[in-house]
């Protein structure tokens, strides 16, 4: 079970992470600390592992920060729902296998503070007001989940997801 954290539309990078606590400016070890830190403060010390990001269109727009995406990963957060997500974003929390689904039906259907459980083997969130379907991915992309990222992927397969053997 995870607790559904609603966010509206173009929610940037700056509000996820702001730049002064970039790990450059603070360290690595503290990133965890800092998502939402000012949008949502109580944000980074209520979320727990397994919870969910559900958002509006274009989250993760603005700068191209990828300890954006990685603060999220390091807090727990299992997958971000949303109806669109910025391509830099979309391709940074990729990298780091931040599991992200485009859906407007179930993005605007989950409520904040609700408790919801999420099985992406049947692709589907169950809330107590209901199932709701997630699209498919496509096979690379889950395999980058199912590997934590391009680089443990990688490191596995000594190759990238479609590439022969």
């Amino acid at each position: 079970m995870g607790r559904v954290w609603k966010f509206g539309a173009d929610v940037d990078t700056d509000q996820i992470v702001p730049g002064r606590y970039a790990p450059y400016m603070t360290s690595e070890e503290e990133l965890g600390q800092y998502p939402f830190i000012e949008a949502r403060p109580e944000f980074a010390t209520e979320v727990q592992p397994g919870d969910i990001i559900v958002a509006g269109d274009n989250f993760g727009c603005g700068s191209s920060r990828e300890y954006a995406p990685q603060a999220l990963k390091v807090v727990g957060i299992a997958t971000i729902i949303a109806p669109s997500f910025a391509r830099i974003f979309y391709r940074n929390a990729l990298n780091l296998g931040l599991p992200l689904v485009e859906s407007r039906d179930v993005s605007e259907a989950l409520q904040d503070g609700e408790e919801v459980e999420l099985d992406f083997d049947k692709a589907q969130v169950v809330s107590s007001r209901g199932t709701y379907w997630l699209p498919e991915p496509p096979g690379f992309v889950k395999q980058i989940w199912q590997a934590g990222g391009v680089v443990p992927y990688f490191k596995e397969h000594r190759r990238f997801p479609g590439e022969a053997e």
